[in-house]
């Protein structure tokens, strides 16, 4: 089995990009041809026109971007319903070739993390999972080893891109702020199993609308892969993200959700043609501001 740093730079390498489209779907900011279908707004509606958008979406952000990132919340609010839609777009996207990247943040203690990592590689068959590192390594390993077990890695949050996150990831200890801390334990963890690129199995959630420590940080955890969200709606340019890439392009995928996912007014019927000019703006910006543009000329691995 191909280590998952390995597969995830291939895959960014084959589509000459690393952006990821961020699933976040959201009934008031649908196609209004979708919502008359569901009209009611039941959970089971709501649900069916998720599956019906995210799938359709999917279709046409497919050919551009290597993976996806589906947040688990706004399937989960449906409930079994949702559920049953977010199966649905995780096995499409598998099928389509592209990495998932479950998007729960995910944690507790003994079995229950142990559970929650079962569900999310072996029920969701999802290829990394967003963790919350706060219960310390032993709240970790669970996910770690189920990981490892299906190839799969972890993205553990450090330095997240909400305007409140100074809160408690700011405060000093030690002599350093605490996502230091947090970042110090991830690079460890993360080169306990290291791939032929450089780049280990546990990622790091570095926001791109505080680029003075994205920077800071890709320094300090050179074998690490970013995922960084904030780029697009969330205010941060393509500019911002530059600092989490590594020379040759490697070593981070830039999230985008509502930026991909709803760059169109609930009556445009041309959305899917939205999306893709979204799409493709947002590589163009990223590959002209970034090391990104490196992987467009690099030979597929």
């Amino acid at each position: 089995m191909d280590h998952f740093a390995d597969r995830l730079a291939a895959a960014c390498r084959r589509k000459g990009n690393a952006l990821c489209a961020g699933f976040d779907p959201r009934w008031e900011s649908l196609p209004a041809e979708i919502r008359r279908r569901q009209a009611g707004g039941s959970p089971e509606a709501v649900a069916a026109a998720f599956a019906e958008f995210c799938c359709r979406a999917l279709d046409v952000v497919a050919p551009l971007v290597p993976l996806i990132k589906p947040q688990m919340a706004f399937f989960e609010q449906c409930g079994p319903a949702g559920f049953a839609a977010l199966e649905q777009l995780i096995r499409k996207a598998r099928d389509l070739g592209l990495f998932t990247l479950l998007d729960g943040k995910r944690n507790d203690i003994a079995s229950t993390a142990a559970a929650y990592a079962a569900a999310a590689f072996g029920v969701w068959g999802a290829d990394a999972l967003t963790v919350n590192p706060y219960l310390g390594r032993d709240a970790v390993e669970p996910f770690l080893q189920a990981a490892r077990k299906a190839g799969g890695g972890v993205f553990v949050l450090v330095r997240t891109s909400n305007p409140g996150a100074g809160l408690f990831q700011d405060l000093r200890c030690d002599g350093r702020p605490l996502y230091r801390h947090v970042a110090e334990a991830a690079a460890g963890w993360s080169r306990e199993n290291v791939g032929e690129c450089g780049l280990g199995d546990v990622g790091a959630v570095v926001g791109a609308t505080y680029p003075a420590e994205l920077a800071e940080l890709r320094q300090a955890m050179p074998e690490v892969p970013f995922l960084v969200p904030g780029f697009g709606a969330q205010g941060a340019g393509a500019a911002e993200t530059a600092p989490a890439f590594r020379p040759d392009g490697t070593g981070a995928v830039v999230n985008s959700s509502r930026g991909l996912l709803f760059p169109f007014r609930p009556d445009e019927p041309n959305w899917e043609a939205a999306i893709e000019k979204a799409t493709r703006a947002a590589i163009a910006s990223l590959a002209a501001a970034t090391p990104m543009g490196r992987l467009a000329a690099s030979p597929p691995a």
